[in-house]
């Protein structure tokens, strides 16, 4: 094998590598978008669920009038 095809594999798998990585962090990137966003919608759940407690309670106490 002579240099020049040396040189065109290396270049071959230099590219390859930088493709793999390149998936990786947008699978990584896909990863962490998802859990924010089912974070955030826990979040609001809990809050709805808080602000309905804080409601019951006060039509339970009649502050809610």
């Amino acid at each position: 094998m002579d240099s020049q095809n040396m040189s065109n594999n290396a270049g071959q798998a230099k590219g390859q590598a930088q493709e793999k990585a390149n998936t990786v962090m947008d699978k990584a990137s896909n990863a962490a978008q998802s859990a924010q966003e089912s974070l955030q919608e826990v979040g609001q759940q809990m809050q709805a669920k808080a602000q309905g407690a804080a409601d019951a309670v006060k039509n339970a106490t009649g502050m809610n009038k």
